[in-house]
This record gives C-alpha cells, sequence and structure tokens, in this order.
C-alpha cells in the first residue's frame, strides 16, 4: 500500500541562519538511497518556502474558483515536502516518518493513498456504475 508522508516545518521558530539545515538535508539524502535500495520509495520532494504559493477555492455551487495568494492556513506549520513510500502497514510508514528530519516543531502527517481511485482517475479500472 502507499501511504503519503507530509512533511510540515514550523516557520516561527528561530530567526536567522538555520544551524541544523546542512545536517537535514543529509538526513533526506540518506533516508532517499535507503528507500530507494529497499524498493520503498515512491516519489519525493522539497517544496518552495510559500512565498509563490497561490490558493485556488471552487466557488459554492458551481460559482467561479477564486485565486488568492498565498496558502493562509490557520496553522503555524508550513508544507515543506512529501514524500511516497510503498509500506505493507501504517505502522511501517510511521517508522519511516520517525526519520525524516523536519526540523524542531516540525511533524509528519501519515496519509493513504486511495489506489482504486487513483487508479480508476487515471482509466487504469473501468467505473463500475
Amino acid at each position: 500500500m502507499k501511504y503519503l508522508l507530509l512533511i510540515y516545518n514550523n516557520q516561527t521558530i528561530g530567526t536567522g541562519p538555520d544551524p541544523d539545515a546542512e545536517a537535514r538535508l543529509q538526513g533526506h539524502m540518506t533516508l532517499v538511497k535507503e528507500l530507494d535500495a529497499a524498493g520503498r520509495l515512491v516519489s519525493s520532494a522539497a517544496l518552495g518556502d510559500g512565498s509563490g504559493v497561490r490558493t485556488v477555492r471552487l466557488g459554492a455551487g458551481g460559482g467561479v474558483p477564486a485565486v488568492t495568494d498565498g496558502p493562509f492556513l490557520e496553522a503555524k506549520e508550513l508544507l515543506a515536502g512529501y514524500y511516497v513510500v510503498e509500506c505493507d502497514t501504517i505502522d511501517e510508514a510511521a517508522e519511516v516518518a520517525t526519520r525524516i528530519p523536519c526540523g524542531a516543531g516540525g511533524a509528519v502527517e501519515i496519509r493513504p493513498v486511495n489506489e482504486e481511485v487513483t487508479d480508476l482517475v487515471r482509466g487504469d479500472i473501468p467505473h463500475r456504475s
């Protein structure tokens, strides 16, 4: 089963240069190599700092979508990156998540991928009415 591991970093902790940034980068590089060698890595990416983010909200009742600057979520964490991993159980995905270096105050959210709906949307399986 595939799991999406969403990495959130707390953008309000500390100011100025981040002395742990290089160690986190090396940690990600090591983790990617290990997951890839084990055949568990499906995808991963680092995301931008949020300065170029746009949010699209659909209008009520099919109204015109509105595009606004920024994520403007009611949270101190910013979505910083993700991994998609292949694991047998959510506990295995949680073990991988504990190895993701997300920094002080950061968090990793684990979400199972709904592969049946994904395959249906992609046209990989016929739709049953």
